[in-house]
């Protein structure tokens, strides 16, 4: 057989056998199996810098976008590499088609793929979206693609032998291997198995965090307690875990004398606190809505951590999700009584999207140290980082004092003349654990401040909800600006020194247009 046509046989059995992979992985992953098709960006996102990463999103219009971009890309790039995967092993077969390659084809496409993944993507192995714990999940995430490179190392070489088989009497002659029948056999085979992955994908597209990550909460909606429907939400996965909580334990490790392995049912026996704490990302903008606050409910971190006795040199504390995403706090801030392992939220179980069976929170912290679908708990010496810690965001994590204004809306236009009471100005602020002891709206922007009522005070961990009465006396152009004092006494104000990615300071400003 020519190398031409041994080339273009391999591509087209590669191509199929690409295509069979990719659905097995699709399959695998309506399970709740981890495939390099989602795990791969959260791999690679770890060496893209702030920065780069910001840009890149805002290119692509925004990180749903890059997260669908990112996913598809590795679908493409996945075919392609079989394809020519393919065309390789028809290459090498030549000279004799037919001759028996079934260990060489496993250690090449089976063997060698799984110690390639296992090196480059073990940190994220253990990734889970059922709950299961790391080590298990780390073994089920190579099982699973152990079986998809099986199936494309299989199709590969049924496709490539039942194209270059020797032809029967029946068959026309005027057909070669690489076009004829077979091959258009082996294609339509292709297409339906692409047929069926298609709607596999479109099955994990509707369970994708798509229609709700980055939801914001803000304007005249908001409330005390942000309903939980409602609450911000900012997730780095394609699908959020479900977890199934008889899957689920809860582990405590690293430098600790004792540790320990939870259940669920075992948390719910200790003590439980319930406490307001507002969050917020710390992506937030001075007029952004990744903000909101909620009543939670759990058990403090510290009563695990003296049941562990952590030793001499722990100095952070990693705490691990079962979609393997991480972050690390100080150990003192993990032993305060207020820093809790939540399970319930405004009064019920822990919505999944917020991170049921058990979250992390950390009140006066940015929102990527609250761990949701928290499994382990790690006590780890001063150089611990998490996800994004790695990727280069911080080094300051505690929340600035921040306020903002929600009611009227930016380039608000009112008459004199129509008014028949004064212009309502609400708004929120907010002191990260330190409180709200006062907040000030100026009218000409910034020159002179006026006290503005507070009307909900949350609490030292929760924000505060102010409004005051605007009655303007002339026509004009006015700069409505806010800020705050937090409970120790000191006032918002703009960091000229703070990196941009340890969240920003400054003021929100809004215009309102008042015409005779």
């Amino acid at each position: 057989m020519s190398w031409t046509k041994t080339l273009s046989t391999g591509l087209l059995a590669g191509f199929v056998a690409a295509i069979a992979m990719t659905a097995m992985m699709l399959l695998l992953a309506c399970f709740g199996v981890a495939t390099p098709l989602i795990i791969i960006g959260d791999r690679l996102s770890a060496f893209i810098p702030p920065g780069p990463f910001l840009s890149l999103m805002g290119k692509v219009g925004g990180y749903n976008h890059l997260k669908q971009i990112g996913v598809g890309s590795t679908i493409a790039g996945q075919l392609v590499v079989g394809a020519i995967g393919g065309a390789i092993f028809g290459f090498c077969m030549r000279r004799d088609p037919r001759k028996p390659a079934t260990l060489a084809t496993i250690a090449v496409f089976v063997v060698l793929p799984i110690i390639a993944v296992a090196i480059a993507l073990w940190p994220v192995l253990g990734t889970s979206y059922r709950g299961l714990p790391i080590d298990v999940a780390r073994l089920a995430t190579l099982v699973g693609f152990a079986l998809s490179v099986f199936v494309f190392e299989r199709t590969l070489t049924a496709g490539f032998r039942f194209l270059t088989r020797p032809k029967t009497k029946s068959e026309d002659r005027e057909f070669t291997p690489a076009i004829g029948r077979r091959a258009f056999l082996l294609s339509a085979i292709g297409v339906a198995v692409a047929g069926g992955g298609v709607a596999l994908a479109r099955k994990l597209y509707r369970a994708a965090t798509f229609s709700y990550d980055g939801t914001q909460y803000k304007g005249r909606i908001v409330q005390p307690i942000t309903p939980n429907d409602l609450f911000y939400c900012v997730t780095k996965n394609v699908v959020d875990p479900r977890v199934n909580v008889d899957l689920w334990h809860l582990e405590v490790t690293g430098l600790v004398r004792n540790r320990a392995i939870w259940r669920f049912e075992d948390l719910l026996g200790f003590p439980a606190r319930e406490q307001q704490t507002t969050l917020m990302c710390i992506s937030n903008g001075l007029d952004a809505g990744l903000i909101s606050n909620a009543v939670w409910k759990g058990i403090p971190l510290h009563d695990l951590l003296d049941q562990a006795v952590p030793l001499s040199s722990a100095a952070r504390v990693r705490l691990h999700g079962v979609d393997n995403y991480t972050d690390t706090i100080p150990l003192e801030k993990a032993m305060e009584p207020t820093t809790l392992l939540s399970y319930e939220m405004n009064g019920v179980l822990l919505p999944h999207r917020h991170g049921y069976p058990l979250r992390v929170v950390v009140p006066g912290y940015f929102g990527e140290k609250h761990v949701k679908w928290l499994t382990r708990i790690e006590l780890a010496d001063t150089s611990a980082k998490g996800f994004y810690e790695a990727q280069g965001w911080g080094p300051d994590f505690i929340v600035p004092t921040r306020s903002r204004i929600d009611v009227p809306d930016h380039e608000s236009r009112f008459s004199i003349h129509e008014l028949r009471e004064p212009i309502e100005v609400k708004g929120i602020a907010y002191g990260g654990d330190r409180g709200i002891s006062r907040v000030e709206l100026s009218f000409d922007d910034g020159k002179t401040w006026n006290d503005a009522a507070i009307y909900y005070a949350g609490g030292d961990l929760a924000w505060s909800l102010w409004k005051t009465d605007w009655m303007p006396e002339q026509p004009g152009d006015y700069t409505l600006v806010v800020r705050a004092t937090d409970g120790e006494g000191d006032v918002q104000e703009w960091e000229e020194d703070r990196s941009p990615f340890s969240g920003v300071t400054g003021f929100h400003k809004i215009v309102g247009h008042v015409t005779a």
